[in-house]
């Protein structure tokens, strides 16, 4: 059977959830993943509305779509970070921020991402994609100098609130999809490892395969699947071209607005950038993914609404998308 492609549809949320729908139906994707936030998917009318699923369900049903996964990285943001600051506020829910209290504000976030855990399983998906935030990242740059115990500290909060959430994932027959990402607990190879080990790698803890944000760091992204096989549980298509070689563009950013190009890095639309999409979409065959490939759009420089679809037919023309029944088989399957 075909891997279905979706659209994530958190960089469209300015955009009325059913206006997606009649968009990503017309590119010719098969469904959408569903971002918490705009109009798309709000966790608390989910809940306390009998009608608002179905309403939604509805109008994935008039455009053809479907819907394997739901995304909430803004809300899942908020409950390790420190600061909790005015950047939250922008993108949190009301009633989220509530006083901006930031402790408040982290048990509130952590509650709502418990209760997406419960809107996933009431629409009958199995997957949410998210973020964790981290209360350690602002010393990544290691000066001053991090002591060896604010590190270890950074881990423990991780663990101690997300071990919760994560057992009421459990509890629902649904997997939290983490995305690795800087900002986050865990930004990289290492740090993913650490973070299994804080939750005692935990069933519900699973990995979303994004390899964008690899690509700058000079990380393999097919490495990660094969290393990370029993763990990845959702794929994001993101891609990435690195500008560094003259000098002056640094792997940082250097706080420039996304596309300009004096940045050393920036997305791009799938296949026009870095990442070595042949050798990835082999290697989650050999590990025996068989969920959807969902591509998130993120190029500054270039028209959504050209880009989104150019992006569907790069992904479906790929020689490897779809695996053979052999892939199946191979060695890398014993990892599952």
């Amino acid at each position: 059977m075909p891997r279905p492609i979706t659209l994530f549809t958190g960089q469209w949320a300015d955009l009325p959830f059913v206006e997606v729908c009649r968009l990503a139906s017309q590119w010719g994707y098969d469904g959408l993943e569903i971002a918490c936030w705009g109009d798309h998917l709000e966790v608390d009318r989910a809940l306390a509305e009998d009608d608002y699923l179905p309403g939604r369900l509805e109008i994935l049903r008039k455009f053809n779509l479907q819907v394997w996964a739901i995304s909430n990285h803004l809300v899942g943001q908020a409950v390790c970070d420190h600061p909790i600051d005015e950047r939250h506020q922008a993108i949190l829910p009301a009633r989220v921020w509530g006083d901006g209290e930031p402790e408040g504000v982290r048990r509130r976030a952590a509650a709502e991402m418990a209760d997406t855990a419960r809107v996933a399983a009431k629409l009958g998906v199995r997957t949410v994609v998210g973020f964790t935030g981290s209360s350690i990242w602002h010393t990544v740059a290691m000066f001053p100098p991090v002591p060896a115990e604010t590190v270890a500290a950074g881990y423990r909060d991780f663990a101690d609130r997300w071990r919760p959430i994560l057992d009421v994932f459990t509890e629902v027959g649904v997997r939290f999809a983490f995305e690795t990402h800087p900002s986050e607990i865990a930004y990289d190879y290492w740090t993913v490892l650490h973070a299994l080990d804080a939750v005692d790698r935990h069933p519900a803890f699973g990995l979303n395969w994004d390899p964008s944000h690899f690509v700058w760091q000079d990380l393999d992204p097919v490495a990660f699947i094969l290393d990370f096989a029993d763990r990845i549980c959702h794929v994001d298509c993101k891609d990435t071209r690195r500008r560094v070689g003259n000098g002056r563009n640094g792997r940082l950013g250097s706080h420039l607005p996304w596309g300009d190009p004096r940045r050393g890095w920036d997305f791009v639309s799938a296949g026009r950038g870095d990442v070595p999409w042949e050798d990835s979409f082999r290697a989650l065959n050999a590990i025996g993914y068989d969920g959807p490939i969902s591509i998130e759009w993120e190029d500054a420089g270039m028209d959504r609404l050209v880009g989104a679809p150019e992006a569907l037919a790069f992904v479906r023309g790929l020689n490897a998308i779809q695996p053979s029944a052999a892939a199946f088989d191979t060695a890398f399957s014993t990892r599952r």
